[in-house]
């Protein structure tokens, strides 16, 4: 496994309660706690960017991994260059349940809540 680098403040993920209790329900469902959530960026979506969101156990040798509220949050370097700064959240309304991006780097999103500009 490769060694990693823990959060910097300049490049940081915030974990909101929401999320982490989510993750953690996953992670419980599957009975592997080595599990974290795995938040990329890539090229698509309704507004040029999107964000993909997987249960992962592998580390990469550019990852960054955030602890927050419990649960580990794994993002590789070139999408943390899109999402620092943001917040990963677990939203449940009428039309669905979905983690969601709070990113302060967007300039536009999608109605969808997946797919964004910079």
């Amino acid at each position: 496994m490769p060694d990693t680098v823990v959060d910097t403040p300049e490049k940081t993920i915030i974990v909101d309660p929401s999320a982490a209790k989510r993750v953690a329900h996953l992670i419980e469902t599957e009975g592997d706690p080595a599990l974290m959530l795995r938040v990329t960026v890539s090229g698509g979506g309704c507004s040029g960017f999107q964000y993909g969101f997987k249960l992962d156990k592998a580390l990469n040798a550019d990852d960054r991994v955030f602890d927050g509220n419990g649960v580990k949050v794994v993002v590789d370097e070139v999408s943390l260059d899109y999402l620092a700064g943001s917040e990963v959240a677990y939203v449940e309304d009428l039309v669905g349940s979905a983690f969601v991006m709070r990113n302060p780097n967007a300039t536009a999103t999608c109605g969808c809540g997946t797919s964004f500009a910079i």
